[in-house]
């Protein structure tokens, strides 16, 4: 199992916002595929599954505030 983690987002953003998932739990992903849209007040990034798999479960919910290193699914 490896876990989806907000990557670090810049010097002066502590916290990001999670716009939209684009896979659901119970959904197969392929290595790289964009998975969750993250809104901070500077940019939007997008996270991308670590290795090709099925996204076991979602942690965080659309609109849920989240640090770096917090694990989303």
């Amino acid at each position: 199992m490896t876990d989806i983690v907000v990557p670090p987002l810049g010097e002066s953003v502590s916290t990001a916002t999670i716009a939209k998932w684009m896979k659901k739990a119970g959904e197969a992903v392929a290595a790289d595929e964009p998975l969750v849209e993250l809104e901070t007040d500077k940019v939007t990034v997008e996270v991308n599954a670590p290795a090709a798999g099925v996204l076991e479960s979602i942690v965080a919910e659309e609109g849920a505030e989240v640090e770096p290193g917090a694990v989303l699914g």
